[in-house]
């Protein structure tokens, strides 16, 4: 005759039951929450489609740029766009609007023929300076010098112009400084861009980090409320200074992007044939983190005075929102293009993947 079952076995059996049923009711739970970038990869993005509504290049680093209607995209970035930058003549180190909020007034345009950047500066009155948009190796030879220079902690190379086009910005500035434009070497992403972590080394011009900057018009149209509310002026997109916008179909959807791509309208989002060689007939982009901002978007680019809180204060209060930067506000997704092409307003645009794994890695 067997023995029949104690109290305690059974509360033993029940649990053996019982713990992996709970297990399984958590880790469905969590799951629905926290989609893994794996489960995306397949799932794709259910993401409405939006367009480009606007594209900005910025010359020279941390100076204005301009709106275009088309341009192509580079592996670096938008054509010409951070190919030069200011730096201090007597230490080759970079200078921005957050040491000097006038370089917003340095404005930049192309000839009527697309051939030279002109440069001129708001309240100086017939005086433009004038130079190849892509000066060759004879011109740079002739009119620059190639030598090291600095941006952040990184030394790269870069051909130094004369004093013929120095004198201009250097009387503006009050202090001694010279244009640069971006050498040979290549500049190797970092941070989030770190060939480890992309899974390619892909170079830069003159940005800080990565190449191209996406934003969206419906979250500063949210930021533009809050700052309403709190008693200050609305702001343009312009102080953030991103090179692609886009419409946007809710704010802030954005922080979770990881694969993003750009299209004639009718090409089709879930095309997955490939690119190929040459000018791609769409454009991908790995999204590589969110950008966390520093204190440049209070400064008004049509006068170059810098508020003294907004909109930094009003980001502050909620858009904390990366793990990485704990104590900078974002707006605004930093991209890596994965081929080069034509890009132009109206195209169209698709969230291929999303995650919620971005954190951002200091990259200088």
């Amino acid at each position: 005759m067997t023995d029949s079952p104690t109290p305690l076995s059974i509360t033993v059996l029940a649990l053996l039951l019982l713990v992996p049923l709970l297990l399984f009711s958590r880790f469905a739970g969590w799951a629905r929450i926290n989609r893994s970038t794996l489960l995306q990869r397949f799932a794709g993005s259910n993401a409405p489609s939006s367009e480009v509504v606007a594209l900005r290049v910025y010359p020279i680093k941390s100076c204005r740029g301009f709106q275009v209607s088309h341009t192509k995209l580079r592996m670096q970035g938008l054509d010409l766009d951070r190919r030069w930058m200011l730096v201090d003549a007597n230490t080759n180190e970079f200078i921005t609007i957050r040491q000097i909020p006038q370089m917003t007034l340095v404005n930049t345009a192309l000839s009527d023929d697309g051939h030279d950047l002109l440069v001129s500066i708001t309240g100086v009155a017939d005086r433009t300076v004038r130079v190849p948009a892509r000066p060759d190796d004879t011109w740079l030879a002739a009119n620059t010098v190639l030598a090291q220079v600095k941006v952040w902690d990184s030394v790269t190379d870069g051909y130094v112009y004369g004093a013929d086009v120095n004198g201009l910005f250097s009387e503006f500035l009050h202090r001694d400084v010279a244009l640069v434009y971006k050498g040979p070497t290549p500049r190797i992403m970092q941070g989030n861009g770190d060939p480890r972590l992309l899974g390619r080394t892909q170079n830069v011009n003159f940005p800080d980090v990565h190449p191209v900057l996406i934003a969206s018009e419906t979250s500063i149209a949210e930021l533009n409320v809050r700052l309403k509310k709190n008693g200050a002026d609305p702001i343009t997109i312009e102080r953030f200074r991103p090179n692609i916008i886009i419409r946007g179909n809710v704010p802030w959807t954005e922080d979770s992007w990881k694969t993003v791509r750009i299209s004639s309208s009718s090409s089709s989002s879930s095309s997955t044939a490939a690119a190929g060689t040459g000018d791609a007939k769409y454009l991908d982009f790995d999204i590589v983190a969110r950008c966390a901002r520093c204190q440049v978007p209070n400064v008004n680019p049509d006068t170059a005075e810098k508020h003294k809180t907004q909109p930094w204060d009003t980001l502050m209060s909620y858009r904390r929102v990366d793990e990485g930067m704990k104590y900078k506000p974002c707006f605004g997704m930093l991209g890596a293009p994965r081929s080069e092409g034509e890009i132009e307003v109206g195209m169209r645009f698709d969230v291929l993947e999303e995650t919620n794994m971005h954190r951002y890695i200091k990259g200088f």
